[in-house]
Protein backbone atom coordinates (compact mmCIF):
# COMPACT_ATOMS: atom_id res chain seq x y z
CA UNK A 1 0.00 0.00 0.00
CA UNK A 2 1.30 3.37 -0.84
CA UNK A 3 0.15 6.76 0.79
CA UNK A 4 0.50 10.82 -1.40
CA UNK A 5 0.32 13.19 0.74
CA UNK A 6 0.38 16.51 -1.35
CA UNK A 7 0.69 20.16 -0.41
CA UNK A 8 -1.40 22.44 -3.19
CA UNK A 9 -2.19 20.04 -5.34
CA UNK A 10 -3.58 21.43 -8.40
CA UNK A 11 -6.84 20.05 -9.38
CA UNK A 12 -6.20 18.17 -12.49
CA UNK A 13 -3.28 16.68 -10.32
CA UNK A 14 -6.12 15.20 -7.66
CA UNK A 15 -8.50 13.92 -10.15
CA UNK A 16 -5.69 12.23 -11.89
CA UNK A 17 -4.53 10.45 -8.73
CA UNK A 18 -8.07 8.88 -8.12
CA UNK A 19 -7.77 7.08 -10.95
CA UNK A 20 -4.93 4.97 -8.72
CA UNK A 21 -5.80 5.89 -5.27
CA UNK A 22 -8.45 7.02 -3.05
CA UNK A 23 -8.82 10.38 -1.41
CA UNK A 24 -9.17 9.90 2.44
CA UNK A 25 -8.81 13.61 3.65
CA UNK A 26 -7.50 16.67 1.58
CA UNK A 27 -4.42 15.98 0.07
CA UNK A 28 -3.72 12.46 1.03
CA UNK A 29 -4.23 8.91 -1.01
CA UNK A 30 -3.69 6.00 -0.65
CA UNK A 31 -3.93 2.67 -2.67
CA UNK A 32 -2.25 -0.15 -3.82
CA UNK A 33 -0.93 -0.34 -7.48
CA UNK A 34 2.18 -2.09 -8.89
CA UNK A 35 5.57 -0.74 -8.49
CA UNK A 36 5.59 0.32 -12.45
CA UNK A 37 2.33 2.26 -12.04
CA UNK A 38 3.64 3.55 -8.29
CA UNK A 39 6.70 5.63 -10.21
CA UNK A 40 4.61 6.60 -13.13
CA UNK A 41 2.46 8.09 -10.60
CA UNK A 42 5.42 9.60 -8.82
CA UNK A 43 6.85 10.83 -12.13
CA UNK A 44 3.39 12.47 -12.96
CA UNK A 45 3.54 14.60 -9.04
CA UNK A 46 6.94 15.60 -9.76
CA UNK A 47 6.29 16.80 -13.21
CA UNK A 48 3.23 18.24 -12.24
CA UNK A 49 3.47 19.87 -8.92
CA UNK A 50 5.19 23.34 -9.61
CA UNK A 51 3.96 24.86 -5.90
CA UNK A 52 3.18 22.23 -3.69
CA UNK A 53 5.00 19.48 -1.90
CA UNK A 54 5.01 15.76 -2.34
CA UNK A 55 5.57 12.97 0.61
CA UNK A 56 4.92 9.37 -0.64
CA UNK A 57 5.73 6.04 1.24
CA UNK A 58 5.74 2.91 0.11
CA UNK A 59 6.23 -0.61 1.19
CA UNK A 60 9.98 -2.29 -0.20
CA UNK A 61 12.23 -5.06 1.32
CA UNK A 62 15.13 -2.74 0.62
CA UNK A 63 15.59 -1.66 4.25
CA UNK A 64 14.56 -3.03 8.01
CA UNK A 65 11.60 -0.72 8.10
CA UNK A 66 10.08 -2.20 5.21
CA UNK A 67 9.56 0.93 3.78
CA UNK A 68 10.66 3.91 1.88
CA UNK A 69 9.96 7.69 0.98
CA UNK A 70 9.95 9.45 -1.72
CA UNK A 71 10.00 13.93 -1.07
CA UNK A 72 9.61 16.45 -3.69
CA UNK A 73 9.74 20.22 -3.27
CA UNK A 74 10.20 19.55 0.84
CA UNK A 75 12.53 21.19 3.91
CA UNK A 76 12.82 17.97 4.88
CA UNK A 77 14.95 15.44 3.28
CA UNK A 78 15.62 11.38 3.59
CA UNK A 79 18.84 10.50 4.61
CA UNK A 80 19.99 6.82 5.74
CA UNK A 81 21.23 6.11 9.29
CA UNK A 82 23.24 2.69 9.10
CA UNK A 83 20.63 1.01 7.07
CA UNK A 84 17.53 3.53 8.97
CA UNK A 85 15.27 5.87 6.81
CA UNK A 86 15.35 8.85 8.47
CA UNK A 87 13.64 12.55 7.64
CA UNK A 88 16.17 15.61 8.15
CA UNK A 89 15.38 19.08 8.99
CA UNK A 90 18.08 20.98 7.99
CA UNK A 91 19.22 23.91 10.32
CA UNK A 92 19.68 27.12 8.36
CA UNK A 93 21.69 30.03 9.12
CA UNK A 94 19.96 33.89 8.83
CA UNK A 95 21.28 34.02 5.36
CA UNK A 96 19.72 30.94 4.27
CA UNK A 97 22.44 28.46 4.30
CA UNK A 98 22.89 25.39 5.91
CA UNK A 99 24.07 25.14 9.31
CA UNK A 100 26.70 22.15 9.70
CA UNK A 101 27.09 20.50 13.42
CA UNK A 102 25.53 19.85 16.37
CA UNK A 103 22.29 22.24 17.46
CA UNK A 104 22.70 24.57 19.65
CA UNK A 105 20.70 22.47 22.34
CA UNK A 106 22.55 19.31 22.02
CA UNK A 107 26.19 21.31 22.37
CA UNK A 108 25.04 23.06 25.74
CA UNK A 109 23.81 19.50 27.18
CA UNK A 110 27.44 18.25 26.42
CA UNK A 111 29.05 20.80 27.76
CA UNK A 112 26.40 20.60 31.36
CA UNK A 113 27.51 16.92 30.84
CA UNK A 114 31.76 17.89 30.80
CA UNK A 115 30.90 20.17 33.76
CA UNK A 116 29.28 17.45 35.92
CA UNK A 117 32.21 15.42 35.50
Amino acid sequence: MITVILSSPPEKLRGHLTRWLIEISPGVFVGRPTARVRDEIWDMIVSTLTNGRAVMTFPTRDNEQGFDIRVHRSQWEKTDFEGVTLMRHPITTAKGSMKAGWSTASQHRAARRRKAK
